[in-house]
Order: structure tokens, then sequence, then C-alpha cells
């Protein structure tokens, strides 16, 4: 018996410290649901408030949930940027730069700023992710094709300090040596969208509360995602990404759980709706996954900015015939919503006869001129080799 009462204790001590089960994890990619399940989930999600409060504290844990599931939790220290400004460009009315700058020691994040002339003053910051779109027959891929050149140029030229930076494995990233398959391409591309409003805010005729941030597909989710999780970002438009029933197909946007855990439910509808009450303009195309934003995702939106008696603030501009894609007439909706709040000035830019913005002052450069680097033997000693895992906490 005393035997007996010996083992019991030791067996249950055993039960109690074994390992606990890991949670289960659910990874939303794709078309993970249906457009009926999205409606569905959508009222599910809406009934979890009904007031202001109750909203902050949905949108705390949605949050906090991005955080987590990108593995951003605790919050990463700010390593020093130690930019790297060259071979600037002078242009009619605005100058390109290359610029680098590391978003963890050795880790570079690649682009080139944007620079208006002739204007006096702080100017407003806008950061252009871009989506995963390659190279054309005369271009590379992501921030180096004509149509992000186009962007940032005419943002510019309306006195907007622009920076556009690359994807992992996109433009020079691709360039010297790191692939897009990269494990942490989640965590690194989203911490490096924070790091790049710390970058702007380096320099010192940048606003910084004036910071907008705008990109389209893969970059729609970047810029969405900034927004949740960085207060400072004043104006967001995500471009042909805003779904309740797509997540996105790439492992840079859906490949870690930040819309379902066993807590909590959310999907990307969501995650734009954290910008509130922040000026929201959602771009949205009839030939993809966007094609409900009028009906489906938009109210859902406006109904929480509605909380904040800001829903003059969220705007929905929808192209039925449009495919995928941020071409000159998407760009023609995202630039009076940046005049607007960020305080640009058109003047030499709009034609007020026909209301749209003119890119025919913009200068196209070649891919050769936009690199940051040439190769690998031109950067900094301590940069990273290529593929390696980044250390943050």
């Amino acid at each position: 018996m005393t035997r007996l009462l010996f083992i019991l204790p030791i067996a249950f001590l055993y039960a109690v410290h074994a390992e606990k089960p890991k949670p289960k994890v659910t990874l939303c990619v794709g078309n993970y649901q249906t457009e009926a399940q999205a409606v569905e989930q959508l009222k599910r999600m809406a009934a979890t408030h009904g007031n202001l409060a109750q909203w902050k504290v949905r949108a705390a844990a949605v949050r906090q949930q991005i955080l987590t599931g990108s593995q951003l939790s605790p919050w990463p220290k700010r390593t020093p940027l130690k930019s790297i400004l060259k071979n600037k460009r002078t242009y009619k009315g605005y100058t390109v730069e290359a610029a680098a700058f590391e978003a963890r020691p050795g880790f570079f994040v690649y682009g080139n700023l944007y620079r208006p002339l002739g204007f006096k003053g702080k100017r407003p910051g806008i950061l252009c992710p871009h989506g995963h779109a390659r190279k054309t027959s005369t271009h590379g891929g992501g921030r180096l094709r004509p149509d992000q050149q186009n962007r940032c140029a005419t943002l510019a030229r309306m006195g907007a300090i622009v920076f556009s930076y690359d994807m992992i494995g996109y433009g020079d990233s691709e360039h010297l040596g790191w692939k897009h398959s990269h494990p942490q391409t989640l965590t690194l591309q989203t911490w490096s969208s924070v790091r790049a409003i710390d970058f702007l805010e380096t320099l010192p005729d940048v606003d910084s509360k004036r910071i907008g941030v705008t990109g389209c597909s893969g970059g729609g989710t970047q810029t969405f995602l900034l927004t949740a999780i960085d207060e400072r970002v004043a104006v967001s438009v995500p471009v042909v990404m805003v779904s309740a029933h797509f997540f996105g197909g790439c492992h840079c946007e859906s490949g870690m759980p930040i819309h379902k855990t066993e807590q909590l439910e959310t999907n990307n509808a969501e995650f734009a709706a954290l910008a509130a009450p922040r000026p929201l303009k959602l771009i949205s195309v009839g030939g993809d996954w966007t094609k409900n934003n009028p009906k489906v995702e938009y109210p859902f939106i406006r109904n929480i900015y509605n909380y904040y008696g800001a829903t003059a603030k969220a705007e929905n501009t929808h192209f039925p015939n449009e495919k995928h894609g941020y071409e000159y007439i998407k760009r023609q909706a995202m630039y009076p919503f940046m005049v607007k709040h960020l305080g640009l000035d058109s003047k030499g830019v709009l034609d007020k006869k026909t209301g749209e913005y003119d890119e025919t002052g913009n200068i196209i450069e070649t891919t050769a001129q936009q690199r940051t680097f040439n190769s690998l033997n031109e950067m900094p000693k301590h940069a990273l080799k290529p593929g390696t895992l980044i250390t943050f906490n």
C-alpha cells in the first residue's frame, strides 16, 4: 500500500510536467473558403462588437495575432539602419537615388528614393511596396517595372518623398542571391516595412505625421499588414488585394498563422479595417478576388469606420471590367486620395480638363540604373550571406 501511494504521486508529477501538446496551426492559404463562407465569417466577426469600445478590444486581439503569428512579438529591437544613399539622378521635378538600409544587422532592404524638386518645408513620405509581378521583356520585376516607377515618380512630382523597395527575392534582393522562398519571408518583409518608415523618419525633409503606403497584390498585403501594426501610417491604399475569401496565395502573405488560431478567426478584410479611423481606400476590380468589395468587404469596413464617425475616410473605387494589377487607371484612382489626405500639390501634374494625372513627365529608368549594388563584392563586408536565417530577439 505504501509503495502504491509512492508511485501515484510520481506518475501524477510526470503527467503534470509532461510537455503540453502544441496548439494546432491552421494556415488560411489562397481561396481558403468560399465567397458564401466569407460572408458568414464576416457576420460572426461583426457580432463580436457593437460599439467603439468593443471594437477596440477586438482590434487589439487581431493586431496581436498578426504580430504573434508573424513572429514579431515581442516587438524586435530597432537596430541601427546604417542607411546608404548614392547615384543621384535628377529629372524634371524630382530626383531618384539608390537607397538601402539594414532592417536587421547585416540584412539589407534595397530600393530607390524619389524626392520632389521645388518644394519647401517638410514633405509627406510614401512607401511603395510591390507585388509578385516578375520581369518584363525590358525591365526587371517588382519595383523595377515601369508601372511602379510611374507611381513613384508621379507622387514625387506632387511633393512626396517616396521609397520604393524590394520584396525578398525580387529586384536587387534577387540579383544579390536572396530567394523569395526564404522561410522567414513574411516576417522579414513585414519588419522591413516597419523599418522603411523608420528610414523615412531619418530624412530631415520628411513629415513623420504624413506617412502613406500603397501597393498592389502582394504589395497590397504588405500595405494593410503594415497599416494594421504601425499607427504611424496616416493613409493607406491597398490595391486589388482586400478580400474576405482569398487570403493570399504566397507564403509571404499566408504562410504563417496570422489568420486563424484556436482563439480567434479573422481575414484580410478585418486586417484592412484596422486602419480605422485613418484614411483608407480600397481599389478593386471585377477580374480577381476583390470582385465583391462594393457589396461585401467595403460595407463591413465602413461599419467599423462608423464607430469613429469617420465613414467619409473609407473609400472604394471599383473597376468591374478590369483585371489584377496596378495599371494606369488604378493609379489615377489612387492619386487624388493621396493628394487629399497627405496634402500633395497636384499643380502641373493634374490636367483639370480631363481630370487625369499626367505621367508623361516621368522618366522610366533601366534596371541597371535602378540597382543599389551590382554585386555582393560592392556591399559592406558584414552583409549577411543570401539565405541566412535572421535572429530577431
